[in-house]
């Protein structure tokens, strides 16, 4: 089998900043224009530059199992923009016959053609920022979307005969009840689809929702409504058919996002774009932040690379442990040090790792055990 490389192609652009973003995003008003389409004009271009610049610095034929526009907002940009992107990482590179792209959406800017566009040009999944089903808790989060409209945009996705589907949610919103939240599971779940994934809101410095939280305007719920909280998405998803596969992330038998689990896995990928990283043979890099830098450098056919390391045996191995920790297919022992297996015999005593996927000859986490799975993992790799 020919070695793999999948694809993240970066898309920084969004209407609106929401108060608790800290990625690597731009509104048109940050980059001095009127609109998106007059900030993005040739930044297609540039990330086919990107793409052609992989495809010179790596030698062999590559099989691409995986394509993932994230952002910022892909959804914003022209379809056939973003269909240039497949159809060029199609011709330098082997596109893989069952391959998963997936394009991230945004409910209130997402259009039937859009999506009918993108599925003809090879599109076989979506994932959409939902966040909360409670209009007070889209406020807190400056989302620009109504609960309503999630619900039009997933229906449009299955009109269009997408294979997948999945629905983001945050907890820990300042504001949000343990009512708020069981609401935005529930409705996320009585949606049609395949996915659905859970995070802890982090709040970054330098947001606006950190501002905002620094000067009392909003207040952060209890730290032990965290769990709670993981608890209940945890047990509803199970209920409703999916399974968790990751910490936070469930999915349908099939429905498990293949891209996501290439990082977890340590496979291979190319990040296109600026602020995006890569990982290819034990080296990672990252590319300069802002949009116009990252396309002169494309222009003069330079490697728009900030930074980069070389990750030595000692870093893999942990790395290793940090990632596949989070796994439902958990750690064979066989990888764990000696010291790593007595760790993880006193969480198997304690509760924290499945009795079952031991004996086996797994270290899987339990319910608790995933509550709790940074601490696990630091105390294995002292």
């Amino acid at each position: 089998m020919n070695p793999q490389l999948s694809f993240y192609i970066h898309i920084p652009y969004c209407i609106k900043r929401c108060g608790y973003c800290d990625f690597n995003t731009y509104t048109p008003r940050e980059l001095q224009g009127l609109d998106v389409a007059s900030v993005s004009s040739k930044y297609i271009d540039a990330a086919l530059g990107e793409i052609g610049q992989a495809r010179a610095s790596l030698s062999g034929e590559l099989v691409v199992p995986t394509i993932f526009f994230g952002g910022g907002t892909p959804s914003l940009m022209p379809a056939r923009d973003l269909t240039r992107v497949i159809e060029e990482i199609s011709r330098l590179f082997q596109l893989a016959e069952d391959a998963e792209i997936t394009i991230e959406v945004n409910p209130d800017s997402v259009s039937q053609e859009f999506l009918e566009t993108m599925i003809e040009a090879g599109a076989t999944r979506i994932s959409m920022g939902m966040q909360s089903a409670v209009p007070h808790v889209l406020t807190a989060l400056d989302r620009t979307h109504s609960p309503t409209s999630v619900e039009k945009a997933v229906e449009m996705v299955n009109r269009a005969g997408y294979q997948h589907c999945s629905v983001d949610l945050i907890y820990g919103v300042p504001g949000e009840s343990i009512s708020d939240w069981e609401i935005s599971v529930n409705e996320a779940l009585d949606l049609e689809i395949d996915h659905l994934s859970a995070y802890a809101l982090i709040v970054e410095k330098g947001t606006k929702l950190a501002q905002r939280i620094k000067t009392g305007e909003l207040q952060l719920p209890p730290d032990d409504e965290s769990a709670e909280k993981y608890q209940i998405v945890d047990q509803a998803c199970e209920r409703a058919g999916l399974s968790w596969y990751e910490l936070s992330n469930w999915a349908r038998p099939g429905g498990e996002c293949r891209h996501n689990i290439a990082y977890w896995n340590g496979s291979s990928w190319w990040g296109v774009g600026p602020g995006a990283h890569s990982f290819v043979a034990q080296k990672r890099w990252w590319n300069i932040k802002h949009p116009a830098s990252y396309q002169s450098l494309i222009e003069k056919n330079e490697a728009p690379i900030l930074e980069s390391e070389v990750l030595t045996e000692e870093n893999m191995r942990d790395e290793y442990l940090m990632l596949t920790i989070r796994m439902r297919s958990g750690i064979p022992h066989e990888r764990l040090s000696h010291q790593q297996l007595s760790k993880g015999r006193e969480y198997l005593q304690s509760g924290h790792i499945e009795e079952s996927s031991w004996a086996s000859g797994r270290l899987v986490l339990t319910q608790s055990g995933r509550l709790i799975a940074d601490r696990i993992v630091r105390e294995m790799l002292v």
